[in-house]
């Protein structure tokens, strides 16, 4: 199948189960997808849009409650859709960070988090992890108390990601938010692996700012997200303009600074709303996606030579896996090498690990059905007994 000469249909989700890392929570929704058809053209979103000009006061399609719901949903006063959690971080970065100023995040933080801060001229620095993998509130403390004697001053905002990406482990985001606010910094939670995912609770979390993936975790199209914050916030990050021509005296209304007017407008943004009522649905039933990552984990423990570097037992349906004595050690003699694994894993329907890895890698089992798990767990163990891997249990 082919959409046009050049360009080849994608048929990974209907054809294959599908445990790449970034892209489990973005699986779309059949209501997304029609959305999608219905809304394709650019600008669809505009049809009717008055009246003071701006995205999130659209009522036909509802964008406007939309956005209040997004707010209601993570416990936060304001939301609005950014193109992408990255946006989020910009939006927040450029409203609050100056140059010079020293930025927290940590030594699992994702590169996005970084270019945020160093587009404003901000200092990036890292909180650094435990012999865990972990990020606690004590080192939050000793990291700002370093930075302030340094900088002499405390940092202007802190970054945390409730879980990472790299290990998909949980971080102590309660005790990292309490010692950021007792030196005054506010904290931006980074919830690209947990908004859509499971419950958030941003306020309850006492966090100043929520940042949510559409794509990675709302089964929304890319390029889409989510900022949230409080009251005490709004009227600062999504300040209005107050620009004028200095030749034609033009004004330019409410529109918001760091939304650059507006954000999403066409597919992203109605793909994520159609995909909204499962979304919130899903949340709720975060426990099962757990037990299904855990079988496989288990699984895969039982492989000889097999293990599970993040945290354990796991919190989150994103692991990351050294199988350097296991399947590594077959591929040093396969003859098609390290792409003897991800080869054997195609034949039997699996896809998502990078080509060729053997060594480390990471997978992801959300959304998956216990049958799919099931089978998973039975094609690691086939592929394990087929070249001669002991499996214990």
């Amino acid at each position: 199948m082919k959409c046009s000469v050049d360009l080849e249909a994608r048929e990974i989700e209907e054809l294959y189960i599908n445990i790449d890392p970034i892209q489990a929570g973005g699986r779309l929704t059949i209501d997304a997808m029609k959305a999608i058809i219905a809304y394709g053209d650019g600008y669809s979103v505009c049809d009717n849009c008055r009246k003071p000009f701006r995205l999130d006061y659209i009522k036909k399609p509802p964008v406007d409650a939309f956005h209040r719901d997004l707010a209601h949903f993570l416990h936060m006063d304001v939301a609005r859709v950014v193109a992408g959690a990255r946006r989020g971080f910009q939006t927040v970065t450029g409203t609050y960070v100056q140059n010079g100023d020293p930025v927290l995040l940590t030594s699992l933080s994702h590169y996005t988090e970084f270019l945020s801060v160093e587009a404003q001229g901000g200092i990036p620095l890292e909180i650094p992890k435990n012999s865990d993998n972990l990020i606690t509130g004590d080192a939050t403390a000793e990291k700002i108390e370093t930075v302030t004697r340094e900088y002499g001053r405390s940092p202007s905002l802190v970054f945390i990601d409730h879980f990472d990406y790299q290990y998909g482990n949980e971080h102590a985001v309660r005790d990292v938010i309490r010692v950021a606010h007792q030196y005054d910094s506010m904290v931006l939670y980074n919830g690209a692996y947990t908004v859509g995912i499971l419950p958030v609770d941003g306020k309850g979390l006492e966090a100043d700012f929520v940042v949510g993936s559409g794509h990675k975790s709302m089964a929304a199209p890319a390029p889409s997200g989510v900022l949230a914050t409080t009251h005490e916030h709004a009227t600062e990050v999504f300040r209005t303009t107050r620009a004028k021509g200095d030749t034609t005296n033009r004004t330019f209304g409410i529109k918001e600074i760091e939304m650059m007017g507006c954000t999403l407008m066409g597919v992203t943004l109605v793909g994520m709303m159609a995909s909204f009522p499962s979304v919130k649905e899903r949340v709720k039933h975060w426990e099962r996606e757990l037990a299904n990552a855990r079988i496989v984990v288990d699984a895969l423990r039982s492989i000889e030579g097999t293990k599970i570097l993040s945290e354990y037992p796991r919190k989150h349906t994103l692991t990351r896996v050294d199988t350097s004595q296991s399947f590594d050690l077959v591929a040093q003699k396969h003859k098609k090498r390290g792409f003897f694994f991800t080869s054997a894993l195609r034949d039997r329907g699996i896809v998502g690990l990078i080509p060729g890895a053997t060594k480390v890698w990471k997978f992801n089992t959300y959304g998956l059905t216990r049958r799919q798990v099931e089978y998973l767990v039975k094609v690691f163990r086939d592929i394990a007994r087929e070249n001669a891997i002991p499996i214990s249990g």
